[in-house]
């Protein structure tokens, strides 16, 4: 029974990618005519100023499928614009270190219109859930395509809080969508350390970070999304759909998010998630 539930519960985030994918076709690719290679090469030159499919290099073959996959089926499947595409790459990349193709993809996100201002709010936002030398190494890759633009650092200062609000304004951001999730659930570890643990969260998580200015809430919690897939976080995942769904993102938003990562992640990781999804859904 348990490996027929298994099977079962793929099958159905087969079922939602391919339903997923079949109404995006008609929404998102503009020339309902177009095939995957036709739509890869046009999505290519927007992002990389380049040619696909070339056929040239050590493994064209890989390059082949590769390409197909991501720039003809995958920006195809749902209603997220280009942008917001490469954010989600771009934080699935700095999530898994992966600098060099961090470094290209940081590149095709300011071809697209991510701002410089962006593209940095996308990558801070993974220091609460990676970790701050991740995060760091993320920064200078994403400072070094800064410099090769002629982007002057730093950038703008988007703190919005200060030492004696962060609590406050960390609170007002996390309650409607958490409430007291977290305090309630380390309530009653030695010398109130599980407290301490949940107010650092308000004030690290929501306060330092999600108070900060260019991207809103919405946007902040779909980018979350692309971080836990990646990591395979699955508990957290769960959690922050709730979260996300709170803050205004559709589940076809969300969806369509965790599709985006999947070239970059895996199947299993991303049919893992859909499935979460599905759940959370019902």
């Amino acid at each position: 029974m348990h490996r027929k539930g298994i099977l079962y519960g793929a099958a159905l985030s087969i079922m939602l990618l391919f339903s997923l994918s079949a109404h995006a076709v008609n929404q998102t690719v503009g020339d309902n005519n177009m095939n995957r290679t036709e739509i890869c090469k046009r999505n290519f030159r927007t992002l990389f100023k380049g040619e696909a499919l070339t056929n040239t290099g050590t493994d064209p073959e890989m390059m082949q499928i590769l390409q197909k996959y991501i720039f003809g089926e995958i920006f195809t499947i749902g209603e997220l614009d280009m942008k917001t595409r490469e954010m989600l790459t771009v934080i699935s990349l700095s999530t898994q270190q992966t600098l060099p193709q961090l470094k290209t993809h940081a590149q095709a996100a300011l071809n697209v219109g991510v701002t410089p201002l962006e593209l940095r709010e996308v990558v801070y936002q993974c220091a609460p859930f990676i970790g701050f030398p991740k995060t760091l190494n993320a920064l200078n890759t994403i400072n070094e395509v800064f410099a090769e633009n002629g982007i002057k650092l730093p950038l703008e200062n988007q703190t919005q809080v200060t030492e004696e609000n962060r609590h406050e304004k960390g609170l007002t951001l996390q309650q409607p969508l958490y409430g007291t999730e977290i305090k309630d659930a380390l309530r009653g570890l030695p010398e109130n350390m599980g407290e301490e643990a949940a107010r650092l969260l308000t004030e690290v998580y929501f306060g330092d970070f999600c108070t900060r200015g260019v991207l809103d809430m919405k946007t902040r919690e779909l980018l979350t999304i692309g971080i836990l897939v990646t990591a395979g976080n699955w508990d957290t995942l769960s959690s922050h759909i709730k979260g996300s769904l709170k803050a205004g993102n559709k589940p076809e938003e969300i969806a369509a998010a965790i599709i985006q990562c999947m070239p970059y992640v895996g199947f299993p990781n991303g049919l893992k998630a859909l499935k979460i999804l599905k759940a959370e859904m019902e």
